[in-house]
């Protein structure tokens, strides 16, 4: 971790998402310096509380091991925002903080008198970020809507998987995260407006709302699916683990039962595949000599590089290619990348010491910056862990604290 604590130190954020898409993006700016102050419903009544994500998958002592990466440099503070007490305590952080996070269905916020045209009118300053299925306005926009929806509705469900078979999803949340990232450039664009909006008027700037839907955030990756479709008519269907129209580009099998990706789709890239492989005569073919020609006789080639590849381990291919200057890899199981020492070298494999003394691995700290990297700072909290420090810190006196903890205000 750098000296400075990171480029984002200085920056308050208020969290008030739960899972997946504003978690990560809150994590994002946690990891970079910022002050991320998450809220949390409290438990009780025979309610787990706190976010859901703190019981999702694999558990140790009781908590997800998940959790410790999605939550990692935050501080926790439990409040039912269902009471008016918690959502003036809201608008008393907000009123300082520079940046607000959440992830609710459109028009939660209002109805807990939470607004931007609350919270903005206390604080011209704060930048809001609001990601939800179908964005804020639009006919869907009351539609609760999930990530894998969203894939679905933006195009991606229905690339992914073999043709003729049912469509499959990616095996992670990736709606979830294309959004959340989409989220933090917004912020940060946001962030360079209210610099430039400093003014005697307005000393600290001006925020904005940045308006984030999974499913655009989706459909802003679908690269060429619109204007292909726009100018020919044609709909892009599934094509396995082939790149269509780039050539070539696949999963091949090898002789031990492995897959070795290889992307030979460079034009030069593709007379050395072919040299590296024994068949110069379709490397020095004239009609394969650029993608366009590729792409009409793919499956020759690719059965070209299938019977080579079915005749070697996947090693001793990935071997051969690397010597050629041919990008090829393994299919990595996470496994691999656990023993993986690029993955070490590059900081990606980052231990951390739990409060019981044991230790755990997670992804380490990206991108990397040079002078100010990320950092891990402090473990992910455990449920309303920073609540009274939080509090105090907007004024909330010990008395204070005491009735609305008597009264379920905060746990």
């Amino acid at each position: 971790m750098s000296a400075s604590g990171g480029p984002l130190q200085g920056l308050r954020v208020i969290e008030m998402g739960q899972l997946i898409a504003g978690p990560f993006a809150a994590k994002t700016l946690a990891d970079f310096g910022a002050d991320v102050i998450k809220i949390e419903p409290p438990g009780g009544a025979g309610a787990q509380g706190g976010d859901p994500l703190r019981k999702w998958r694999l558990l140790k002592d009781g908590t997800s091991v998940w959790w410790q990466v999605q939550s990692r440099n935050k501080r926790s503070v439990t409040l039912d925002l269902r009471q008016g007490e918690a959502q003036d305590i809201v608008r008393l952080l907000a009123r300082d903080a520079d940046v607000l996070i959440e992830n609710f269905r459109p028009g939660a916020l209002e109805g807990w008198g939470l607004g931007p045209e609350v919270l903005q009118a206390a604080n011209p300053a704060l930048i809001m970020l609001r990601i939800s299925g179908y964005g804020q306005t639009g006919p869907y926009r009351d539609r609760p809507g999930f990530g894998v929806v969203a894939e679905a509705m933006g195009g991606l469900r229905h690339l992914t998987g073999e043709p003729g078979r049912v469509p499959v999803r990616v095996g992670v949340s990736i709606g979830d995260t294309l959004a959340s990232l989409h989220g933090v450039i917004g912020i940060l664009m946001a962030l360079h407006h209210r610099h430039a909006t400093r003014s005697a008027e307005a000393p600290r700037g001006l925020g904005q709302v940045v308006d984030v839907a999974l499913y655009e955030a989706v459909f802003n990756c679908m690269e060429s699916l619109l204007p292909e479709y726009a100018m020919f008519g044609a709909v892009r269907g599934p094509s396995g683990s082939a790149l269509p129209g780039i050539a070539p580009t696949n999963a091949y099998a090898c002789a031990d039962g492995g897959y070795a990706i290889i992307a030979g789709n460079g034009d030069s890239i593709f007379k050395r595949l072919m040299h590296a492989i024994g068949r110069d005569d379709l490397g020095q073919d004239p009609e394969l000599a650029d993608n366009t020609g590729r792409v009409r006789r793919v499956d020759e080639i690719d059965g070209a590089i299938g019977d080579w590849a079915r005749t070697l381990p996947v090693s001793a291919v990935l071997e051969v290619l690397e010597r050629a200057s041919v990008p090829s890899g393994r299919i990595y199981t996470v496994a691999d990348i656990a023993a993986d020492p690029h993955f070490a070298a590059r900081g990606m494999l980052e231990s951390v010491t739990l409060e019981d003394g044991s230790t755990l691995t997670v992804p380490g700290f990206v991108p990397k910056l040079s002078r100010t990297p990320g950092g891990h700072r402090r473990n992910a909290p455990a449920l309303g862990q920073d609540t009274e420090a939080v509090l105090r810190e907007v004024g909330v006196t010990p008395d204070q604290l005491e009735a609305l903890r008597a009264r379920g205000v905060i746990s």
